[in-house]
């Protein structure tokens, strides 16, 4: 069977490399000829732990492709998965330009039958479109019918989470169309739901959207502790038990990020308002986050008489560990707070330290200046205060102890509650964490 997979994000990417890696013969799409060069190398364009792996396994098997060529990936693919990015727009909508380019080559260029099934989190009711405008401008006389199957992985254990989910949703209109997908992912070996394509639609949304209503919800109940005395760590402990909401999403700190949360909420919200409906809980989600990610800022605020000309040390730019993903990191909200209170930055993470170079260049920026480390030690090397806002194991490693040697001043603010607060302050480090 001939699988193409339009786009090599984080979606379309793993999707083809798992896809490959159970012996389907497979062509990844995409227009950037240099991420095509260093796919054919071996070299994966994104940080994911086993991508690139499996990229140099199935490269050398012969079952897995990279081109810019879509009319040669196109034509003969039995199936057609299309990954590609649906952006957030200025009013909150998910922009579709991609979905509907990547649509009109496929309808420019296939000539057999063939399933289009869209990976891409989309609107719902976007698949019923993406059908019809195929049709409208098919060039060959081929059946073409869309299916919907929404990617449920999360960014720092995609390929983990592409070969061992919980379930695959797959939504068709069709038997046929369902057939093919079942026969797809049997050799995957997981529970398949299937139903209709906008049911997949919003199972997509309603699920990402519940578990950042989770992480707002514990922050909420984060920032009350800190105000009558409660510690959230124990209180998410006593949480954890109840089998009604799990042990998973409790843990609090400067809120979500990257490419899925921030925008599926704003989509959802954007949705129900397009019908005349408001969604309140997913309204307060939005405006809890927003807040929140600067929240150990405003609470150094308090503290400093200002920023001006000290040196901060930043630990951790990516929006969670894992990923060299920075979209929507609350490290960026806090960067550009800090450049321009005219701090002198030395940012540390292991793997986005390139990614936020191009957004925050090394040097003089706004009115103070930024650096990067190749060590976390070597940021907190003299520096006044520290930031914490990713939870690598790098910077999980730094004992109390080392806080107080290395810091001018031993002042750190812990966004993602890595250390004890009764440790740091025997060590002598003045500590402030979320919720405790």
């Amino acid at each position: 069977m001939k699988i193409a997979v339009a786009g090599t994000g984080y979606v379309g990417l793993v999707a083809g490399v798992c896809f490959a890696d159970k012996g389907y013969d497979v062509t990844c799409v995409d227009v950037d000829e240099k991420k095509i060069a260093m796919m054919k190398q071996g070299i994966s364009p994104i940080y994911e732990e086993g991508l690139e792996e499996l990229i140099r396994k199935n490269n050398a098997a012969g079952n897995l492709h990279f081109t810019s060529a879509y009319r040669q990936a196109y034509r003969q693919s039995d199936v057609i998965f299309i990954g590609v990015g649906t952006p957030e727009l200025a009013d909150g909508s998910a922009d579709l330009s991609y979905i509907a380019s990547v649509s009109r080559q496929i309808a420019e260029t296939v000539e057999k039958d063939c399933l289009v099934v869209v990976k891409s989190t989309v609107p719902v009711g976007t698949n019923d479109k993406v059908e019809q405008f195929i049709k409208d401008f098919l060039v060959n006389d081929v059946k073409v019918e869309v299916a919907s199957n929404p990617e449920f992985l999360a960014q720092g254990t995609a390929v983990y989470d592409t070969l061992h989910a919980a379930r695959i949703i797959i939504g068709t209109e069709s038997k046929e169309a369902e057939q093919l997908l079942m026969q797809i992912y049997e050799p995957f070996g997981l529970p398949i739901v299937s139903v209709k394509r906008r049911s997949a639609e919003m199972i997509k949304y309603a699920c990402n959207d519940f578990l950042a209503l989770k992480i707002s919800y514990m922050n909420e109940i984060a920032n009350l502790c800190e105000l009558v005395g409660a510690d959230i760590t124990d209180v998410a402990r006593g949480m954890s038990y109840d089998e009604r909401i799990g042990s998973r999403f409790l843990n609090a700190g400067i809120g979500y990020g990257g490419s899925c949360f921030p925008k599926d909420t704003k989509a959802l919200e954007y949705l129900a308002r397009y019908h005349g409906y408001r969604l309140q809980t997913i309204e307060a989600c939005v405006a809890v986050n927003e807040r929140q990610k600067t929240r150990m800022f405003e609470k150094a605020r308090k503290r400093m008489i200002t920023f001006r000309d000290l040196k901060v040390a930043v630990l951790g730019l990516a929006f969670k560990a894992g990923t060299d993903d920075m979209r929507e990191a609350p490290a960026i909200d806090n960067l550009n707070l800090l450049l321009n209170q005219g701090a002198h930055v030395i940012a540390y993470d292991p793997k986005s330290a390139e990614h936020a170079r191009m957004k925050f260049p090394e040097g003089n920026f706004m009115k103070g200046s930024i650096t990067y480390s190749d060590s976390p030690k070597e940021a907190l090397e003299n520096a006044n205060i520290c930031f914490i806002f990713t939870e690598w194991p790098e910077i999980k490693e730094i004992s109390p102890a080392e806080f107080k040697r290395v810091m001018h001043t031993p002042l750190v603010y812990d966004g993602r509650n890595l250390y004890q607060p009764e440790a740091m302050k025997e060590a002598g480090v003045e500590y402030y964490s979320i919720g405790r």
